[in-house]
């Protein structure tokens, strides 16, 4: 009888050995062996051993040992090595539990599908956070429930923050300034919003006489359209988005539009703010020139309007629900044997147990957005569907994106200089994949596997949406390699630009406030500072929104992969050649860095997560 040598490793965790009684078959192209019995007696399949055993290809079994109660078992990998001196891998990094498919189910009408999962607690081992993982999150937000009291934002603001860009003193100290106000379209939290305007909308008809003394006399309003430097900040998608009360008292959202001027300098300052899309007396454009605290109440304005399309659009719908979409489909519809599954599952870890954890504390009724946004859970659904019903795959690819909003010359935006960066190097790395297991576009059209895998995505996630122009189905080699670097940028350094500053900018509350409480002002009348105290949000609403926003820590940067699924030379070196042009930019970005005033560091390679997992 032939002989087989059969290697299994166990993960490190803590956890990750079992009771157990652990099995195995070998199947191969002319049959299986009989099960074999692993495991001796007692706890076997230590964290970090290697368990020998003369056995035969493979099919693991896990039945509960005596009289003891089952358990999970995390193995790494199995190793099988034939008469014949061949070696197998068979990559495996998950807990050995009982097989359940991830079911799909509708959070609501008009928006993204999401995992049937009700709570964190009863999601299967392998969607959840690793012990580690769950320590350090926790640990955090129970660190996040301190008081928003000057000492206790001292304690939440270590200096050393990971990720830094601007300090909350910074913030405090400048958040007036109406250069700051403009450098956060530029490199704050949500640079996704600003684009060029070339002609004024008909709804906005600021005057060349309104915005003179902003401009100075050598130019006009219509020179600077011409020559490209007018920018603009629409956020008509919160028009007749309901609202709801907070500590009993109804609160407001407006949708502004906001000009923007770059200076010769490369400073973007705002030249005209109009709260509503309906021009008229009672919508009046205010204007730099206006008293302080009415244009410091306009421009708090936008800042609002900003936080409802910054925390709804850009960072629950196109960071979280569609990285959770893309990892359910991936559960779904890709075998651990598929290349692709080896290629995205390190991309999409976490990310299901992170927005089941949202949809428990935070878009629950009775959640933060129901207790602290002006939205409220009604608002919010309303506001993800117009979203989704805007979204595009356009949007969702940064070089074309960045075309579209035709911001390719703005000067010192580096979000757009860094996010460029990593989309190369995740396209080339991508490319290289795809080249190893797909010669030709034939290979693509014929993988079932994969097209289902993008059709669950179109129809799930995109809710079948033709126009939005995500792929239902992929034809060749190159849409491939794009269909697959969106969705890893999606997850990886999208999320953390999106994400990384938000504790930041929003210590100081007037920089970021999730609610109003009085409604947008429908003259120039002159407001005092009790007034603006009056109108921004209380307290107790700004500290459970900060508690929220601490929440950051993480484990694996991008291009990381301790997991090894992939054992080929081939995808090998492509890590290698993928985490060398990572350091690359990394250093590119330290050297840029130094000479800024505010250095960049949300897409600091270091700083992004492999996946969106916080």
């Amino acid at each position: 009888m032939a002989v087989y040598k059969v290697q299994v490793a166990t993960g490190r965790d803590s956890l990750a050995g079992t009771f157990d009684t652990i099995s195995i078959t070998l199947v191969g192209s002319h049959g299986e062996s009989p099960k074999h019995v692993l495991d001796g007696f007692g706890f076997d399949f230590q964290p970090g051993s290697v368990t020998l055993g003369p056995i035969l290809l493979i099919r693991l079994h896990k039945e509960p040992y005596s009289f003891f109660p089952e358990n999970m078992w995390y193995c790494n990998t199995v190793r099988v090595t034939s008469p014949e001196g061949n070696t197998y891998c068979f990559p495996c990094y998950r807990w050995i539990q009982g097989y359940c498919t991830v079911e799909w189910k509708e959070y609501s009408p008009g928006v993204p599908w999401c995992a049937d999962i009700d709570s964190a607690m009863t999601a299967e081992a392998d969607l959840q956070y690793s012990h580690p993982k769950a320590s350090a999150f926790f640990g955090l937000h129970l660190l996040g429930r301190r008081p928003s009291s000057p000492e206790g934002l001292r304690c939440l603001n270590p200096m050393g923050r990971k990720g830094m860009c601007v300090s909350p003193e910074y913030v405090i100290e400048h958040w007036q300034e109406d250069s700051f106000f403009g450098y956060q379209y530029l490199n704050g939290f949500n640079p996704v919003l600003i684009r060029k305007c070339t002609a004024l909308p008909e709804n906005f008809p600021v005057t060349q006489e309104m915005v003179a003394g902003s401009l100075g006399e050598s130019t006009s309003l219509q020179e600077e359209l011409q020559r490209g430097s007018i920018y603009i900040a629409d956020y008509k998608l919160l028009e007749d988005i309901p609202t709801t009360k907070v500590n009993g008292h109804q609160q407001y959202i407006a949708a502004p539009l906001c000009l923007l001027h770059q200076k010769p300098s490369g400073e973007v300052v705002p030249l005209a703010i109009q709260l509503s899309q309906h021009p008229g007396p009672d919508s009046p454009i205010f204007l730099p020139s206006d008293s302080e605290w009415l244009w410091t109440l306009a421009k708090t304005w936008v800042r609002n309007s900003e936080f409802h399309l910054h925390e709804v659009t850009s960072h629950l719908l196109r960071a979280h629900l569609l990285a959770e979409v893309f990892a359910v489909a991936t559960q779904r519809q890709l075998p651990m044997c598929h290349p692709l599954y080896k290629l995205l599952i390190p991309h999409i870890r976490f990310s299901i147990h992170i927005d089941i954890l949202g949809r428990t504390f935070l878009i629950s009724p009775g959640g933060v957005f129901d207790r602290a946004i002006a939205t409220g859970r009604l608002g919010l659904t309303v506001l993800l569907r117009k979203a989704l019903e805007n979204l595009t795959y356009r949007t969702l690819c940064l070089p074309d994106d960045i075309q579209e909003r035709g911001v390719a010359s703005l000067q010192n935006y580096y979000y757009r200089d860094d996010g460029l960066k990593i989309w190369g190097a995740i396209e080339s790395f991508v490319s290289g994949i795809v080249g190893i297991y797909y010669r030709t576009s034939l290979s693509v059209q014929s993988d079932h596997e994969l097209q289902a895998w993008v059709g669950e995505i179109f129809t799930k996630g995109f809710l079948g949406r033709e126009a939005s122009g995500i792929p239902s189905a992929l034809g060749t080699v190159a849409e491939l390699t794009k269909y697959l670097t969106m969705v890893i940028f999606t997850c990886s350094a999208y999320h953390a630009a999106i994400n990384s500053g938000q504790f930041e900018l929003a210590t100081f509350m007037p920089n970021y406030p999730s609610s109003m409480r009085k409604p947008p002002p429908r003259n120039k009348a002159k407001v005092t500072l009790k007034e603006f105290l009056d109108t921004i949000p209380e307290m107790n609403t700004t500290s459970l929104i900060l508690s929220v926003l601490w929440l950051g820590d993480f484990d694996r940067p991008l291009g990381t992969y301790p997991d090894e699924h992939f054992t080929e030379h081939g995808p090998k070196q492509l890590m290698a050649d993928f985490q060398d042009r990572l350091a690359e930019i990394s250093q590119e970005i330290e050297e840029r860095n130094r000479s800024l005033t505010l250095s960049y560091n949300y897409l600091y390679p270091p700083n992004i997560e492999n996946s969106t997992a916080i």
